[in-house]
């Protein structure tokens, strides 16, 4: 079904179809339907309901709705499955990476068991060798099963092939050439093989000139010189240059995807990845850290207002403008860093460029500074709230978001040279840190001027 969407009531019909068991009626229904929406329609369902309903696909559907599947629900659904059931049912219908996500999934022990399920040695060898690499890492996003030709075949040669090969793998982008070692040569397009004559050699119509990446680049590499290349595939090669793989674009999005996803939730203060579906105590655990962290800069700023707890009771006025100058400078960090974080994220901010990155950034926060300090001036003309607590916050705030700015700045790039996750500079943290910030200098200047 194309631009099919699931409504309430499409999916009340389909439930009710699922517990009357009109097999006939469902069946039909579902061979329409995309597996990523037959996925969606398993948050409704039972499970014994989607037992019933998996068991009406075909093979290849059914691993297909496995692996569109959220975590928690396949990890739910599985349970009713053996281990040599997982490995005959599933793994043997899937692809290598969807094979090795699923086996990351599972317990340590079962994962063992499944992979001594599998009937074909050669193939769980294969897994067990991809298993190593990390899940951020290309050789974590790719899967095996690609089109490669030897440099020294002919295109009749190729083209008996890729028809053989072709069985194995769902969509061909590219076929890629290598040497009787497997070295990575180059590529053919599939336009160049079905254009020759038959007698051709690779070697006379192949490109020599690929883009590939290590088993152990990073995926955000792996994603940027996709994007930069505008490649709907990147091969996958080890050491020694021998090629073990591809990464397809999908597959990048779906890495980006979750990678977008962990810097949204770290930016809102959670530490770790988490789901809907978690445990209340993988929850808590998740928001704990950061809100101890609030809460410490919650203690820190009634220190520096007790610190200055006769200047406020001679000067109440004082009191009315902090939250101002507080979340001023708290906004403006967020905003620096998080431009900062972004440009880290795809390559377009360098760690190593701090001068010139806080040279632009003290450019943006002075003009910044300067309109909200002249909006606010006017403010205390017109409010008549007094001459010199006008001045005071004029100053205040003017300092505070050139600090802040500069620190939202320096904060992300200074923790990707040593290698941290930027995205810990984005949220709670710069806004604690930046509200202290600013309540100080208020305070240090409302102490010159008053």
């Amino acid at each position: 079904m194309e631009n099919f969407h699931i409504t309430k009531e499409f999916s009340e019909e389909i439930l009710a179809q699922v517990r009357e068991q009109r097999e006939t009626e469902l069946a039909s229904v579902l061979d329409r339907l995309h597996a990523a929406d037959i996925a969606e329609l398993f948050e409704s369902f039972e499970l014994e309901e989607a037992l019933y309903v998996t068991s009406l696909l075909d093979d290849e559907k059914r691993v297909n709705v496995l692996a569109e599947l959220e975590p928690d629900v396949r990890e739910s659904y599985l349970q009713s499955f053996s281990s040599d059931q997982i490995a005959k049912e599933f793994l043997q219908h899937m692809e290598s990476d969807d094979a090795v996500d699923l086996l990351s999934e599972l317990d340590p022990e079962q994962a063992g068991e499944v992979i001594a399920s599998i009937d074909d040695r050669e193939h769980s060898l294969l897994l067990t060798s991809m298993m190593r690499y990390p899940d951020d890492a290309a050789g974590g996003l790719m899967a095996s099963e690609l089109i490669k030709v030897n440099i020294n075949w002919d295109v009749r040669q190729c083209t008996e092939e890729i028809r053989q090969q072709a069985e194995e793998v769902s969509k061909v982008f590219t076929v890629y050439v290598v040497d009787d070692n497997d070295i990575l040569l180059g590529i053919v397009s599939l336009k160049q093989i079905v254009l020759a004559k038959a007698s051709t050699k690779i070697s006379e119509i192949f490109e020599s000139n690929v883009v590939s990446v290590n088993a152990y680049t990073s995926g955000e590499e792996v994603a940027s010189k996709m994007t930069k290349y505008d490649l709907v595939a990147i091969p996958v090669v080890d050491a020694l240059n021998r090629l073990i793989g591809r990464i397809t674009f999908d597959d990048v999005m779906d890495f980006v995807r979750e990678e977008a996803d962990k810097d949204y939730q770290m930016l809102s203060g959670i530490s770790e990845n988490v789901e809907v579906g978690d445990k209340v105590w993988v929850l808590s655990r998740a928001r704990l850290p950061w809100l101890i962290i609030g809460l410490f800069g919650g203690v820190m700023s009634s220190i520096v207002i007790g610190g200055f707890e006769e200047e406020i009771a001679r000067n109440v006025s004082l009191a009315f403008f902090m939250p101002l100058v507080m979340a001023m400078g708290g906004n403006a960090g967020v905003q620096s860093s998080s431009i900062v974080v972004q440009g880290l994220a795809n390559n377009t901010v360098m760690g190593g460029s701090i001068l010139p990155r806080l040279g632009k950034e003290f450019m943006v926060a002075l003009i910044n500074a300067l309109v909200c300090s002249a909006i606010a001036l006017l403010y205390g003309l017109v409010s008549k709230v007094g001459y010199e607590i006008t001045i005071v916050v004029c100053i205040s705030l003017f300092s505070a978001i050139i600090f802040a700015s500069l620190m939202g700045a320096l904060i992300p790039l200074v923790l990707d040279i040593f290698k941290i996750d930027p995205a810990l500079a984005t949220g709670p943290f710069i806004t604690t840190s930046n509200d202290l910030l600013g309540l100080f200098i208020y305070f240090v200047t409302g102490h010159a001027v008053l």
